[in-house]
């Protein structure tokens, strides 16, 4: 059965507060998207602006930097219970899983809709949960790539205990399909913070993900 995981994109320090508070009163796992504008070409509330431990929920704390390295104390700080690197960046991400790990943080690895498996097997290999990005890096509300379904398979084969989580376009339309594909955790974005009725919607995000049967 797949877990719905609200996210939260924001520069707006209030948002952000807003929609922590809001998510937690319903959901029991959320995922926070920080951006220095280094890797993504948006800036998102800082680490140093950011304070989610007095959470109800576990925090998924999703890293878009080229060089997370440079965030690493502040990561360690907030303490979330995963932190999710991106493949593609360069810096040492082994050194920086083993960091994590010793803090007593899950470690996850981002793939952005370009980067084969096969490419960063190693990383797999070692982390806690792999999460396919497929929608745009540092915003809400893209257009879902379904292709990127083709790479669970992939995954499996490598890792095949690995947590498998998605990012981007997951939606009422969509979401039954990714959750028959194999995907663990389905983070979603617009479908839920542009409702008016952002607690409703999850529950229907979660019934719709929960029925038998694929839509064609």
């Amino acid at each position: 059965m797949a877990l719905v995981v609200p996210t939260i994109t924001t520069s707006d320090p209030m948002v952000f507060r807003d929609n922590l508070e809001r998510f937690e009163q319903f959901a029991k796992r959320i995922q926070i998207d920080a951006s220095d504008g280094s890797f993504a070409p948006t800036t998102l509330v800082p680490l140093s602006g950011m304070d989610f431990s007095a959470s109800s929920a576990k925090i998924d704390l999703h890293i878009m930097s080229a060089r997370p390295s440079e965030h690493l104390n502040q990561i360690l700080a907030l303490k979330p219970s995963l932190c999710i690197l991106h493949a593609e960046v360069d810096d040492n991400l082994e050194a920086l899983f083993t960091e994590l790990r010793n803090a007593g943080i899950k470690t996850g690895l981002a793939l952005i809709k370009t980067t084969y498996p096969g490419r960063v097997q190693n990383l797999i290999t070692t982390v806690d949960h792999v999460m396919f990005f497929a929608g745009e890096l540092g915003s809400q509300g893209g257009q879902i790539d379904m292709m990127q379904a083709e790479k669970i398979p992939l995954i499996r084969a490598i890792r095949s205990d690995v947590e498998i989580g998605w990012d981007g376009g997951v939606n009422l339309s969509n979401i039954r399909a990714l959750a028959h594909a194999g995907v663990d955790v389905l983070n979603v974005g617009s479908a839920i913070t542009e409702s008016e009725d952002a607690a409703a919607m999850y529950q229907s995000l979660i019934l719709e993900s929960e029925k038998k049967g694929v839509l064609i």
